[in-house]
């Protein structure tokens, strides 16, 4: 019995909002996302604060965070909704 399904891994990525790097540690990923960074995060990213008629901008911090899910397909050679076309 050949397999007819073969389900791709699909990881997708994306990163929280960019906070003071101190306040990062804090930061957790959405519900179902896993972190990938530790401590404090990467500071790759700026936040902005809005001060009476100006705007600033300072280097921050954010996390990184995955999530992997099944995406069912089939396998080379077949097709359908339950993989059994050929």
């Amino acid at each position: 019995q050949m397999k007819k399904q073969c389900d791709q891994k699909l990881l997708i990525r994306m990163k929280t909002e960019c906070v003071p790097c101190s306040l990062n540690l804090d930061t957790q990923c959405p519900a179902g996302y896993t972190k990938i960074t530790n401590r404090t995060g990467i500071p790759d990213c700026r936040y902005y604060l809005e001060i009476k008629t100006h705007t600033l901008s300072f280097p921050g911090c954010r996390h990184h965070c995955v999530k992997e899910f099944e995406q069912p397909e089939c396998c080379q050679g077949h097709w359908g909704p339950d993989c059994m076309g050929k």
